[in-house]
């Protein structure tokens, strides 16, 4: 080994290794201070686009969740209506009743006008819930609803679908088929309570597909909380700093930075032991 003042051949590795440390060091606090282990690109590139694409799939599940809960609210306003006519057609039916007796001694003018009345209720709030005839787009809800969720394999499999426009769901009184009747006679009464009866069974249907909806809804956002439970996990091992290993590799870049620069200022020092060769 030759001796030179020119290159300080010892210097150049303690400075070389002191870097190396230091930008360990600076990795490291990085990590601990964001509590990434992924900060940027290079710190693992092929790990980010995997953590990216859990992300972009956490984020989509979560306004998805929004948009089933929103569903579900507008369901509930829905089967709030059908439960209020489904409470009109049993007032119809008691008055029908009454009437249909050969023992009734009031007047059926005055019965028949209450019953007339009643079937306007009905079509007033079918109307409100968009359940009244000619379709389900004319009243406050839009109850033909497609409602994306996301975390299916295809776009098909990431909605769900609910239905109740269509003709069978029609629950004003035209829909439920007694708009024309009265109880103004004993035989019209007859008439209206079997009407009633048949009219009680249509709705019981709708109902039951309003109740079909919202179960769906609620499965799909049970799911959909599951995938974002799981997939934050997996997006946690990826880009998630381990910060006991990072307080450890912290003190161990602490201890390395010391004795690098104790060893630097020591073959800083080693040229001037040189001089003493000229002595």
């Amino acid at each position: 080994m030759s001796y030179s003042f020119q290159t300080n051949v010892t210097s150049l590795v303690a400075q070389e290794n002191l870097r190396v440390t230091s930008d360990f060091q600076s990795r490291t606090i990085t990590r601990l201070t964001s509590g990434f282990r992924i900060n940027s690109s290079g710190d693992d590139a092929a790990g980010l686009a995997v953590a990216n694409k859990f992300r972009s799939d956490i984020s989509e599940l979560t306004q998805g969740v929004r948009n089933a809960n929103d569903a579900v609210s507008t369901l509930h306003i829905i089967d709030g209506g059908l439960n209020n006519i489904a409470q009109v057609l049993d007032t119809l039916k008691s008055l029908a009743t009454q009437s249909a007796s050969d023992t009734f001694a009031g007047d059926r003018g005055t019965l028949n006008a209450q019953f007339t009345t009643l079937l306007g209720e009905i079509d007033r709030q079918a109307a409100n819930i968009g359940l009244a005839s000619g379709g389900g787009t004319g009243g406050r809800f839009n109850v033909a609803v497609s409602v994306y969720i996301g975390g299916g394999d295809t776009q098909a499999h990431a909605q769900v679908n609910v239905d109740l426009s269509g003709a069978t769901n029609q629950v004003d009184s035209h829909g439920l088929g007694i708009n024309a009747d009265l109880v103004d006679t004993k035989a019209h009464a007859l008439t209206a309570l079997t009407d009633i009866e048949a009219a009680v069974a249509t709705l019981g249907k709708t109902q039951g597909t309003v109740g079909t909806g919202q179960n769906d809804l609620q499965f799909s956002i049970q799911l959909a909380q599951s995938q974002i439970s799981n997939f934050s996990g997996a997006e946690s091992g990826i880009r998630d700093a381990d910060v006991a290993a990072e307080a450890a590799n912290l003190t161990k870049a602490q201890v390395l930075q010391q004795s690098s620069l104790a060893a630097l200022a020591q073959a800083n020092t080693a040229p001037q032991a040189l001089l003493k060769l000229f002595q």
